[in-house]
């Protein structure tokens, strides 16, 4: 039986609106993740997803509630110790990429590795020869197409061997096919890695690859609340 790498209980987060009124964003009472589990997320665009991949990642801190990774308290942690358990543990696709304009495809991933473990070259050109950019390594960002870009971000987000990835909308700038590749390179990477993913989304085609989709609506009661309100 596989163990639990991701446990979260009595999870909250709010924001204060212009007007001073307290926005609650993410209301969640519990949710699990087993190691090496893929596990998608549905919902619409502005309905807490991003705030609460954040929240998982150490990113944001919750106004209350816990998120175990790997049997360690990362809401407990101050904020030096969650950004080298994010380091660590953890790699994130952000769905605007997040490249480094100035440095090369190669040096984005080293410098990714250099928050963790350390530089291993040899591991970082072996990654961007995985996701077919063994030509592009001393590309700039800048110098890629918006598919290619998306490779090195999964390049990036796999480079400290992360116990689990957190994908946020990552075929959402994409087109069809480099979304259907690029998702396909995800799942593969992690797969080859021992790693769970965690993908929220919208894209019909992108979740019906996976076989564990739940709405994050019906898991976030501060969904339910807004809609009382």
């Amino acid at each position: 039986m596989a163990m639990t790498l991701l446990e979260i209980s009595q999870l909250k987060k709010s924001f204060t609106a212009p007007d001073g009124a307290a926005h609650g964003v993410v209301n969640i009472k519990e949710f699990h993740l087993a190691e090496r589990e893929h596990a998608a997320l549905q919902g619409e665009s502005g309905c807490g997803k991003t705030t609460f991949l954040h929240l998982i990642a150490g990113i944001l801190k919750p106004d209350s509630g816990a998120i175990k990774i790997a049997g360690r308290e990362m809401s407990a942690l101050r904020e030096p110790a969650r950004d080298r358990l994010r380091a660590t543990t953890i790699g994130y696709i952000f769905q605007v990429f997040n490249l480094l304009q100035g440095y090369t495809c190669l040096e984005n991933v080293l410098l990714g590795m250099s928050f963790g473990p350390g530089m291993d070259r040899g591991f970082a050109q072996a990654l961007l020869q995985r996701v077919g950019l063994g030509h592009r390594l001393h590309h700039y960002p800048r110098q890629l197409s918006t598919g290619q870009q998306q490779r090195v971000a999964v390049a990036r987000a796999l480079a400290n061997r992360p116990k689990l990835v957190l994908a946020d909308e990552p075929t959402g700038n994409l087109d069809h096919k480099n979304a259907r590749e690029s998702l396909q390179l995800i799942r593969e990477g992690c797969r080859e890695n021992g790693a769970a993913l965690l993908l929220v989304s919208h894209d019909r085609e992108a979740l019906a690859q996976f076989e564990n989709v739940r709405e994050f609506a019906a898991i976030n009661q501060a969904a339910g609340e807004q809609a009382g309100a």
